[in-house]
């Protein structure tokens, strides 16, 4: 039976950081970004609401920014590998995250078969965001849902890679998981627990069990 493997984005596949971080640094707005980031970490404000803030803090925003943010950004290495061993495995690889999807889409020429974000307006912004196409923890289960029904897999054929407790609700509904450079409370309830730099090492702790 296939599986299929769900790959979480900031902290998990971008090592220490998050795309609206890389995103904000092209803009010179590193202190802005780093106060919305420890409110949002703190709880003081939800997903809708860090989207409407970076919305407007990202007021100039240009896909030349966007560009340079993702090609410049500390990614694990070994992931075009590791997605091209996935599918010669006859198995399916998708990424799912709750930062931007214009940020995260670009993912799907790297070999993922699925990338979902938080829907934003096209870039550069001239219509608001939406709360309705934000992503939080729940919505990566019921995307997860969504993509076992369009690849034929349940469930029980999942494996989830994360680092925080935005992926805690994933973690539990998936029978293996792989907690990656990852908060301990995340490492607790992970099958597996990887630390370092390099996908393909993470992955051969899941290929192992097969």
């Amino acid at each position: 039976m296939a599986r299929l493997h769900l790959f979480d984005l900031d902290g998990t596949l971008l090592h220490g950081t998050a795309a609206p971080v890389e995103i904000s640094r092209q803009l010179g707005l590193n202190a802005e970004i780093a106060d919305l980031e420890r409110d949002f970490v703190a709880g003081r404000i939800d997903s809708p609401e860090y989207a409407r803030r970076v919305h407007v803090l990202w007021a100039e925003l240009t896909d030349a920014h966007v560009t340079a943010a993702f090609d410049g950004a500390p990614w694990l290495t070994g992931i075009r590998e590791t997605w091209a061993a996935i599918r010669e495995n006859g198995d399916y690889c998708a990424v799912i995250s709750l930062s931007p999807s214009f940020f995260v889409e670009r993912l799907i020429g790297w070999g993922a078969h699925a990338a979902h974000g938080s829907r934003f307006p096209d870039v550069p912004f001239t219509m608001p965001v939406d709360p309705a196409g934000i992503l939080d923890a729940a919505a990566k289960v019921k995307i997860a849902d969504r993509l076992c029904a369009e690849f034929g897999l349940r469930r029980s054929d999942c494996v989830a890679y994360g680092d925080s407790l935005s992926d805690l609700e994933l973690f539990g509904a998936v029978p293996v998981s792989v907690a990656v450079n990852a908060d301990q409370r995340l490492v607790s309830l992970a099958t597996h627990s990887y630390v370092g730099r390099d996908l393909r090492k993470a992955y051969e702790l899941v290929r192992r069990d097969r």
